[in-house]
């Protein structure tokens, strides 16, 4: 069948972008859950007997929900554009090609496949709009596990958790200069079997 070209803004792509982003959202099991930034396309292809297949370009970019929270992207708060480290240099966000079938008489909604295309951005452009703003770096970077470590028992010794929280993995590592070096990380943190009643001297010993 020939392909269709409804508007970008039709009620029914608006729905399938959203189907598409929530599928694609709870698919990841790492990094921050993408927002949709606008729909640079769509092509409709009627079936035979019912529905079609919609083939979406989307641009998306990083909230500020982490995707294990499993929270909609509707629902996250949009990273400020130097802080979205998944932005595709010509659109200044990520490109993602879907697509997904719709068939609105029997409410059935389908993500066949996507493909995203997701690179940090270059220093260049976060310079160009943030010059003072911290620069990405390496989370895998010694400096960056010892502030991890360094943050996390703070959280420890002040929270009122009961156990121990270890650190899972940095997310993210920058590093601005003022007078001397600062750093900042993200990472996530998991709990413990370790109570806060014991003495634990290495609480990396603990599962």
């Amino acid at each position: 069948a020939a392909l269709l070209s409804p508007r970008c803004d039709d009620a029914a792509v608006e729905e399938a972008a959203d189907l598409a982003l929530r599928q694609i959202n709870a698919d990841r099991d790492e990094g921050y859950v993408f927002s949709l930034y606008r729909i640079v396309s769509a092509r409709e292809q009627p079936q035979e007997i019912t529905g079609s297949v919609l083939y979406l370009i989307l641009d998306v970019i990083d909230t500020e929900c982490y995707v294990l929270s499993r929270k909609l992207w509707k629902d996250c708060k949009r990273k400020p554009a130097h802080l979205a480290v998944r932005i595709l240099f010509f659109y200044l966000i990520s490109h993602m090609m879907t697509i997904i079938y719709i068939n609105q008489a029997r409410n059935i909604a389908h993500l066949n496949t996507y493909e995203c295309t997701v690179q940090p951005a270059p220093r260049r452009y976060i310079s160009s709009i943030c010059p003072d703003c911290p620069v990405d770096d390496s989370p895998d970077r010694p400096v960056y596990l010892d502030a991890a470590a360094q943050s996390l028992a703070k959280f420890n010794e002040e929270s009122e958790e009961p156990h121990y929280f270890s650190v899972l993995n940095v997310t993210r590592g920058s590093m601005q200069w003022v007078i001397g070096p600062a750093y900042f990380v993200e990472f996530l943190i998991q709990e413990t079997t370790c109570s806060k009643d014991d003495t634990v001297v290495d609480i990396s010993m603990c599962d």
